[in-house]
């Protein structure tokens, strides 16, 4: 645990005056987790939380699908908050959802306590769940510890219309975020992400607007560009460099390390949208008066036309413009012909960035075929898309897992990079495949350290493909089939016994459902 939190009232690993796991039920119309998308939709909108399933609707559109086959979306915004100094996290929802959440999470780098309001079909039903809540938060509301506390409603609370707007907006003096994050409202746990971005830049921008808040602890002399999407920590250093011949600084990274940072981000001259999904904390920033830039200094291309795009909006003179332009292109160009990558490529994951990588691949000499992204097309994205698309390079927005596979089996690439299932249906081919979130995204992208950083990893991997082969060879007709499994002798088909018990089991199907009707 981190020195400035403490643990939270009810956690996950020590309820406290609550029902054991085992004891939670189905509640309500809502039908449990299991109730179906729709079902719970229904129930929700019936509990009155249309205005709130509309505005997701609205700033996170799916299609042509439901949505992407991906993470439960509380995954990202429980991230947010657990990342945050004197922030705490609490989360109202089904046992096994808490556990699966807080799990992740703490594989995921958390080192502090998670609070868990339990229910059971009476207490949320009866509305005794929100005086739950209320009770953990006002016991958790200590100003000395925290800042903020986010309380999130999952599937179940949601659609039961849990009200955390009536929690009020602060507890002696802590502030108190409410948010909705149900699976069957918000597409990616990318998404989730900005929803509490955006709900702590409205509740920031709020408190700015009535008077005077707390300075962050450094503060640039020079007009700053807001950094929106969480990047690796070398890159806000690097486009620092990039900025500083237009006589501008790096603002903070939202979502923010610490509350104050919000309003810095706020008091910003242009916001730089790196990751384009962020909607509802764009909503914010135009709120503020702010212009927000799409795409990112990634490649040449993309830092000469980034560069060009936050001294257009900050009405930075041409000749500073081409000042900061000449200082880092020739680098860059330098980095991508010492390190180039030869071999055909497809590149899918759930980021956000995956536009960003595929351009950098293909300045670095990369064959790209196929980029499938989780994340809508904004128009933030629509210049990387542009420059994309004028290559060859099909961009598919929404990706569902077929889609991403089916790119891997027409284009046949040299290395796949994608998200696990991607990456095992490759590898399972013979084909070199990389994890997109662990091995791609978590390495520099900006300016001269990014233009490298992708080569090494990729042009290993490619490289592997031999070693795949022989693998490949070797194992022929092994563990699939008749032959799956451990076995001394080589098993033997056995069509006719499959057949033979495939109609017994259609049969009893058939007489289970004779007797349901």
């Amino acid at each position: 645990m981190t020195s400035d939190a403490r643990p939270a009232p009810d956690r996950i690993d020590a309820q406290l005056g609550g029902p054991t796991p085992d004891a939670l039920v189905p509640a309500g119309d809502a039908g449990g987790c299991h109730g179906g998308t729709d079902r719970m939709r229904e129930a929700a909108r019936a509990a009155g939380k249309s205005e709130v399933l509309d505005r997701y609707a609205a700033d996170y559109p799916v299609g042509p699908h439901d949505q992407p086959q991906s993470m439960c979306p509380a995954f990202g915004s429980l991230r947010v908050g657990l990342r945050m100094r004197r922030t705490a996290s609490v989360l109202s929802g089904s046992a096994c959802c808490v556990y699966g959440l807080t799990f992740t999470s703490h594989f995921y780098g958390a080192r502090r306590s998670v609070g868990y309001v339990p229910f059971s079909s009476e207490t949320l039903v009866t509305g005794k769940l929100f005086e739950d809540i209320k009770e953990a938060v006002e016991q958790l509301a200590d100003p000395a510890h925290y800042d903020a506390i986010v309380v999130t409603n999952l599937c179940v609370p949601t659609a039961s219309g849990v009200p955390l707007r009536l929690l009020g907006k602060e507890v002696n003096g802590v502030r108190i975020i409410g948010i909705d994050v149900p699976g069957f409202g918000i597409p990616t746990h990318a998404e989730a992400k900005d929803v509490l971005a955006g709900a702590m830049l409205a509740y920031a921008r709020s408190e700015a607007e009535a008077g005077p808040v707390s300075a962050p602890q450094t503060r640039p002399d020079k007009p700053t560009v807001t950094l929106l999407g969480e990047m690796f920590p070398v890159d806000p250093m690097g486009i620092a460099q990039m900025l500083e011949p237009m006589g501008l600084a790096a603002g903070p990274v939202v979502p923010t390390r610490e509350w104050r940072e919000l309003y810095a981000a706020l008091d910003c001259a242009v916001v730089a949208a790196i990751h384009p999904f962020y909607t509802a904390s764009v909503r914010e920033f135009e709120a503020a008066g702010r212009t927000v830039v799409g795409s990112a200094p990634v490649g040449r291309d993309g830092t000469a036309a980034w560069l060009a795009a936050i001294g257009d909006a900050c009405g930075i003179k041409a000749d500073l413009v081409a000042a900061a332009q000449n200082r880092i292109l020739p680098a860059i160009s330098g980095a991508l012909a010492a390190r180039p990558i030869k071999g055909r490529i497809t590149v899918s994951g759930y980021e956000g960035s995956e536009l960003l990588v595929a351009r950098l691949l293909v300045e670095s000499g990369a064959d790209v075929r196929y980029v499938g992204t989780a994340c809508p097309r904004t128009v933030w994205s629509d210049p990387d898309r542009e420059w994309l698309q004028a290559r060859g390079v099909k961009v598919q927005y929404r990706a569902s897992l077929e889609q991403d596979i089916a790119a891997v089996e027409e284009f046949r690439p040299d290395l796949a990079i994608g998200t696990t299932p991607v990456v095992q249906h490759a590898k399972q081919m013979a084909i070199p495949a990389l994890y997109f979130t662990n091995l791609i995204s978590a390495r520099p992208l900006m300016g001269p350290a990014g233009a490298g950083s992708l080569a090494m990893v990729v042009n290993t991997a490619i490289a592997g493909k031999a070693r795949f082969d022989r693998m490949s060879a070797f194992f022929d007709g092994v563990g699939t089939g008749h032959t799956t499994g451990v076995w001394e002798d080589t098993p033997q088909d056995r069509p006719n016994f499959k057949k033979k018990y495939a109609a017994l089991n259609e049969a009893a199907r058939k007489a289970a459902e004779a007797v349901g009707s």
